[in-house]
């Protein structure tokens, strides 16, 4: 009995010991990561999007905490003066996971910019064409919000990509996410800005 309580204790100070060094690791890797995330797939989507910003999105990023919606907006100043934000949401459902997409909204026109697709787990060839062939999300750019962005085979107004359905439905969904998102939190997103 006395062994059976000697391996319990040890290996209970095992456990202790090794979930406190993961959790060393992940709060001392955390900022580390977020920078990544930043240079290597944000960073590039809002530069697709807006090409000629005046500004640096980047650094005056904000977060924007409503309900139960915490969202990072990235403002930007536009060439011709005008203000836009760059945000990302996730699309439920792909073939390989979420699939995530940054979508550029210009706040004066309700209209949208250009969207990117930042993050996804899809088959090489096919879903992950979505983020290769800028192609098919070139179709949401110029759409006004309330634009009905659903695949064409759900009466909306974008082509699926040919052998790739799930992810074109996956990319839809986030881009609809947006949609409501934006509508959400417009009031709110305007204030920071200001």
């Amino acid at each position: 009995m006395r062994e059976m309580i000697s391996m319990i204790v040890v290996l209970t100070v095992l456990t202790a010991v090794s979930g406190g060094l993961l959790a060393a690791v992940k709060s001392g890797t955390e900022v580390q990561i977020e920078n990544q995330i930043l240079k290597f797939q944000k960073a590039p989507a809002i530069q697709d999007i807006f090409p000629e910003a005046t500004n640096d999105p980047l650094a005056e990023r904000f977060t924007i905490t409503a309900e139960d919606i915490s969202l990072q907006i990235f403002p930007t100043k536009m060439a011709d003066g005008s203000n836009a934000i760059v945000f990302e949401t996730k699309g439920k459902g792909g073939y390989g996971g979420d699939v995530g997409l940054m979508i550029g909204i210009n706040l004066e026109t309700d209209q949208i910019v250009g969207a990117r697709v930042t993050t996804h787990a899809e088959t090489p060839g096919l879903g992950a064409r979505a983020k290769d062939d800028p192609e098919f999300v070139s179709q949401f750019a110029d759409q006004p919000i309330d634009a009905n962005l659903a695949l064409k085979n759900d009466s909306g107004t974008i082509d699926a990509m040919s052998g790739a359905t799930i992810t074109s439905k996956a990319v839809t969904l986030a881009a609809i996410q947006a949609q409501e998102l934006y509508q959400k939190l417009k009031p709110e997103i305007v204030k920071q800005m200001k």
